[in-house]
């Protein structure tokens, strides 16, 4: 069985379930849930394309050169630094991050790299810690989770460099 297999199989199991769970509270909350599941549905579709969209125009616009030179294998501990800076620098939700990544990583980037970019992105991407974070929390909080946060993208860099390629 391959992986995608797998984790379709997992997805759509979950799906299942949720749906039982809502399906059991009673017709109101499994009517409800479908709506909002549609209406989410709709609201992300356009997202997901837009990004998936933009990354290939990005791959276009960025040398294959820029990206082997400054995030490729050969660019160890300087290349997954310039990931981590470049990983908080990226505006945009998952669809950007997980796209450009990817774009990355078939341009030429080296895995410890693309993935110390990823992490770095999900944990302290300087628009969502603005625009966010602070509002809602105390900024002195924000700000020390970030600078706890630092070493996580090296850490998440070395255990690819230790595992190789997946």
């Amino acid at each position: 069985m391959s992986a995608a297999l797998l984790i379709d199989i997992l997805l759509w199991g979950s799906v299942f379930g949720v749906g039982l769970i809502a399906f059991r509270r009673g017709p109101p909350v499994f009517k409800a849930s479908l709506r909002e599941g549609t209406m989410d549905f709709i609201n992300i579709v356009p997202r997901i394309a837009l990004g998936v969209i933009g990354s290939g125009y990005i791959a276009a616009i960025i040398p294959q050169e820029v990206i082997t030179g400054w995030l490729g294998p050969d660019s160890g501990w300087l290349g997954v630094a310039t990931a981590v800076v470049a990983g908080a620098a990226t505006p945009g939700g998952p669809v950007i991050g997980f796209s450009i990544g990817t774009v990355a990583l078939k341009s030429g980037g080296g895995v410890p790299q693309v993935v110390a970019y990823v992490v770095a992105w999900a944990l302290f991407a300087f628009q969502r810690v603005i625009l966010w974070e602070i509002p809602f929390m105390p900024a002195r909080f924000v700000w020390f989770r970030c600078a706890v946060s630092v070493p996580f993208p090296f850490v998440a860099a070395a255990i690819a460099m230790v595992i190789g390629k997946p």
